[in-house]
């Protein structure tokens, strides 16, 4: 299964976000800047997080984007699926109608089994691990 850019660079910026949190907001721009996505793309992208209530906007010369809650309380899950919407590996997990070998298809379970463990690590992993993860990688290039 292949996420699209929209969750590859979303969750990019939802990472700067988180990086950054607690310091204020930040404009499009400078994440844009420092991610190398184009502000016009994520400024769709921010507009699909905000209606999903992960982000919030201030308004003003000093507004910009912030998480709405601590990263410790984001869940990558949300976030690819906010992007996305309902993952999915193949057709038939979410429309069993799609095929008419579901019922005794044994395959179906294989990719069953795959989309478990995928959502089962999304879950599992919130923003500020990957915050961790950012800086225990800072400290060993120092």
């Amino acid at each position: 299964m292949k996420l699209s850019s929209r969750s590859r660079y979303g969750l990019r910026a939802v990472l700067d976000l988180a990086l950054h949190y607690g310091k204020g907001p930040l404009q499009i721009r400078a994440i844009a800047a420092r991610e190398e996505i184009s502000n016009k793309y994520l400024e769709q992208l921010m507009t699909i997080l905000k209606t999903s209530g992960l982000v919030r906007s201030l308004r003003g010369p000093k507004g910009g984007y912030i998480l709405s809650k601590p990263p410790d309380q984001i869940k990558l899950k949300e976030v690819i699926t906010a992007l996305e919407g309902p993952l999915f590996p193949v057709e038939c997990l979410q429309h069993p109608q799609f095929c008419p070998h579901c019922a005794e298809c044994i395959t179906r379970q294989v990719w069953a089994d795959v989309q478990e463990a995928m959502l089962g690590v999304l879950e599992a992993t919130n923003m500020q691990d990957l915050v961790d993860r950012v800086k225990t990688s800072e400290n060993r290039k120092a």
